[in-house]
């Protein structure tokens, strides 16, 4: 195992164990390397042209480019149960009567389970500063990976990562 392949180990670690609204995990991780990265950037590219959406194919050459990338989402996640209209529905119970799979994330999704998407997603990209891996997070890895059914998930982020003499995801 190589140095990036730790470090996406322990960034898929950080994200599961971070914490959660009332402590129920909805959080998935999963590590791409080798041809599915290749895969993957190939796939970001042509979703870009099709779509005609900026910035797919800049994105894809970063993955290429990747030694990894540590994908994190949420799958089946259920409202927390509040009440509390941060989603834009008067109840939770509203909000999950709402439709699924309209755009590019299953959604709506509540606000405070996206509240830990994005714990989940801090604490792995610090695991991989503390390493000195370079890193970004990416949405345009996430609906790519969902649109080519690399995982089945509701909401998803990508961070690719590498170890050079420069960070390659902020060539920009």
């Amino acid at each position: 195992m190589d140095a990036i392949e730790i470090a996406a180990k322990l960034m898929e670690l950080s994200a599961v164990t971070a914490p959660k609204s009332k402590g129920v995990n909805f959080v998935q991780t999963q590590v791409l390397m080798g041809d599915a990265l290749q895969t993957l950037a190939e796939a970001m590219a042509r979703f870009g042209e099709r779509t005609g959406k900026k910035d797919f194919d800049r994105d894809a050459k970063g993955v290429a480019r990747s030694g990894a990338v540590v994908l994190i989402g949420l799958k089946g996640s259920r409202a927390v149960g509040l009440d509390c209209g941060a989603c834009g529905y008067p109840d939770c119970k509203s909000l999950e009567q709402q439709a699924k799979n309209v755009g590019e994330f299953s959604g709506p999704i509540c606000a405070f389970r996206l509240l830990d998407m994005g714990i989940a997603l801090g604490s792995a990209v610090k695991t991989a500063s503390m390493l000195n891996v370079d890193n970004r997070i990416m949405y345009r890895i996430g609906t790519v990976a969902r649109e080519t059914q690399m995982v089945d998930w509701d909401f998803v982020m990508g961070i690719p990562l590498a170890a050079t003499g420069k960070n390659i995801f902020f060539d920009r």
